[in-house]
């Protein structure tokens, strides 16, 4: 039985660019959540006017990957010190966001959380929200597989590329066979 947890990472063709790559992800796509307008376009979203968060939507196989190792390389991959930003991605549309499909997942994730913050792991405060998912829409089509379509262009040779490798040096043994 599969299961579906979304996160906020900053923008979402870094965040999809690692999570295809994980054993046990069956399915990922780029979208928005937890704003107030219903379907909103990538130019709504961007405004910062929306509240959305530009997410992936992981659907995922337990038995393969648990949503703890998930979301060690969420962790592993953004800096969730930054409030609305990932690097020069700033707005409340980049927040750092766990959204959780179940109690068990968001136990997870504030563990983690509480854990990452006693061990010192960060210099600066964790501000992760970790909230339900609510009023989540696929993104335009054009966003899905940006990395995989478009690996030499430039903010994926800068951004999405370093995190890749990040992941499968870090996790070797979570990396897709």
């Amino acid at each position: 039985m599969s299961e579906t947890l979304v996160l906020g990472g900053g923008c979402f063709w870094c965040t999809e660019a690692v999570f295809v790559q994980v054993r046990g992800v069956l399915y990922v796509e780029s979208g928005y959540c937890n704003g107030h307008v219903n379907a909103p376009s990538y130019e709504q979203v961007c405004t910062g006017s929306t509240g959305h968060n530009e997410v992936v939507k992981l659907v995922y196989d337990p038995a393969q990957v648990s949503t703890r190792e998930l979301l060690e390389i969420f962790f592993l991959i953004h800096d969730p010190t930054t409030l609305n930003r990932q690097g020069h991605d700033v707005g409340t549309q980049y927040r750092s966001g766990i959204y959780f499909t179940s109690p068990a997942q968001e136990a997870d994730a504030c563990d983690l959380i509480n854990g990452l913050g006693q061990a010192g792991v960060y210099p600066k405060t964790i501000v992760t929200e970790v909230l339900a998912l609510d009023n989540y829409s696929a993104a335009e089509d054009y966003h899905q597989d940006f990395f995989e379509r478009n690996p030499n262009q430039g903010y994926c040779q800068a951004v999405a590329a370093p995190k890749v490798a990040k992941f499968r040096q870090t996790f070797a043994r979570l990396v897709r066979g």
